[in-house]
């Protein structure tokens, strides 16, 4: 560790921009993986239905198919509501 800490203080005293980009460019790296909002922008998306239903007569015989328009069926986003 102690090694480390010299290097990037020798670094430092060297060359500073260059510490300093690459210090940007691992956060830009990491922060999309320790940010909580990959975490409900990919729960959002998972619940959003990619093909919207068209609406279709109700014969009876189909159980998937929703009674009515605003009948909720599948996934829905009520843990968004509670954050």
């Amino acid at each position: 560790m102690a090694g480390v800490g010299a290097f990037l203080k020798n670094a430092w005293n060297k060359e500073p921009v260059i510490v300093t980009s690459c210090t940007v460019a691992l956060v830009g790296l990491v922060l999309p993986f320790v940010s909580p909002l990959t975490k409900y922008s990919a729960m959002i998306n998972q619940a959003t239905p990619y093909n919207y239903p068209v609406p279709v007569r109700d014969d009876g015989n189909m159980p998937d198919v929703p009674a009515h328009p605003c009948e909720p069926k599948g996934p829905n986003l009520e843990w968004l509501k509670n954050l």
